[in-house]
């Protein structure tokens, strides 16, 4: 098993999720986070002072699947959320040891 984290503009949750949804995968976790990277920021001017904006909202999607589906799904998530500029995102990939469904005690593939 392997964990996909995948950072990307906000715009494109509701893509992203659609595409994954035709995939197949019907588990997954999003959060709002707020990061920096080669896009820097923005400088923004509020009642006359300036402010330098170096953290911008990102979602972050956390998906676990098996090991042979992953290079389907980054490349699925990866054409999603493209849009060509600095800020598009970026995609982590992880070794996942074991999982367990809580309600019925499956453990491994069966619990994802």
């Amino acid at each position: 098993m392997k964990k996909i984290e995948a950072i990307i503009r906000p715009s494109k949750l509701e893509e992203v999720k659609e595409a994954l949804n035709r995939f197949g995968i019907q588990g997954l976790t999003v959060s709002q986070v707020f990061g920096c990277g080669l896009q820097k920021g923005y400088t923004q001017v509020y009642r006359g002072a300036e402010y330098n904006i170096n953290l911008l909202p990102k979602v972050k999607i956390e998906l676990v699947v098996p090991a042979e589906k992953v290079d389907e799904l980054v490349k699925l998530i990866a054409d999603t959320a493209r849009e060509g500029r600095i800020g598009d995102g970026k995609i982590f990939i992880l070794p996942v040891e074991d999982a367990l469904r809580i309600r019925t005690g499956e453990r491994g593939n069966g619990a994802i």
